[in-house]
């Protein structure tokens, strides 16, 4: 007989309330290094100038609680659910699930927090009708001051993986880089040259307006949903963790390394450090297709993990 752990609801959604506000404020370690080695190595002197108000930015944010950038994000949820856990839902409460736990802890974090909610409700109709534009999701209309925006629902990317653990990891996503980020359906014959100047192309094309310097996640494999997902999964690897295979980690170390020789620099204001890293993952694909995916992340890559 298999043993089941019971995680309560209420600590999964103060999880991740507590991942949602300390990514807001507070700049990962590895990105944190990844800006100040860049500085060191930098030889352009406003770039410089721009990489060292970063690290200063984030200490600012950490020292005195507030916001690492006035775009707080959109929330992505990676849960890794073991398979001897479930979720024990609060008192009268049978429809107590996990994405119901997650949400309820982004809602909860992005109000304690003061973390800016940037959820419409309605994709499209939102521009042309002024009660639907300014329409909250149903998790947050009655405690949102903002009046017509929320923090949830959150993007939830969800495996169940072997044992008795929930792993949570919260990302923060800008508007901005997200905007810059593409996709592309590769014959299968493509060769890799063709492959790695099309993504150094679509880094290129998000110049200044995707808040350089980058950290670019890149999917290549699987199929036309998967391969952005896998780019998404790049970034929440440390940067300076090379892929395992070291054909893969060759092809990060040449996209870096003609990145940087694009000269948009931070902030697009020229330089050596357009990107702090270029992240790959990869995944058997359909012999008729090569998807290949490019998820731009800004210099505020906010993403924090917690282990239950």
């Amino acid at each position: 007989m298999i043993n089941v752990r019971d995680i309560e609801f209420e600590k999964i959604a103060g999880t991740v309330e507590t991942l949602c506000i300390s990514a807001g404020y507070e700049l990962p370690e590895d990105v944190l290094t990844a800006l100040e080695g860049a500085a060191q190595k930098e030889s352009n002197s406003t770039a410089i100038k721009i990489l060292n108000q970063l690290i200063e930015n984030a200490r600012i944010a950490k020292d005195k609680k507030i916001p690492l950038c006035q775009d707080t994000g959109l929330a992505v949820v990676f849960a890794e659910q073991g398979s001897q856990v479930a979720v024990k839902s609060p008192a009268g409460n049978e429809r107590g699930t996990l994405f119901d736990a997650i949400n309820a802890g982004v809602a909860a974090g992005f109000e304690k927090g003061h973390l800016r909610k940037s959820v419409v409700a309605d994709p499209l109709r939102r521009i042309e009708n002024e009660e639907l534009r300014m329409k909250n999701s149903k998790f947050n209309i009655l405690n949102s001051k903002l009046g017509g925006f929320a923090a949830v629902p959150a993007i939830i990317h969800h495996s169940i993986v072997p044992g008795e653990k929930l792993k949570l990891t919260v990302m923060t996503k800008g508007g901005g880089c997200e905007n810059k980020s593409q996709f592309r359906m590769f014959r299968p014959t493509a060769e890799k040259g063709k492959i790695v100047d099309w993504i150094v192309d679509v880094v290129g094309s998000a110049g200044a307006d995707a808040c350089p310097p980058f950290i670019v996640g890149v999917g290549i494999g699987g199929n036309f949903e998967f391969s952005c997902l896998l780019s998404k999964k790049a970034l929440c690897r440390n940067i300076g963790e090379k892929h395992s295979d070291p054909f893969y980690a060759g092809i990060e170390a040449e996209l870096l390394s003609k990145i940087n020789a694009l000269d948009i620099g931070p902030q697009g204001l020229g330089g050596d450090t357009t990107a702090l890293a270029c992240l790959v993952e990869t995944a058997g694909c359909h012999i008729a297709s090569l998807p290949v995916a490019v998820n731009i992340e800004c210099h505020s890559h906010r993403h924090k993990t917690a282990i239950i």
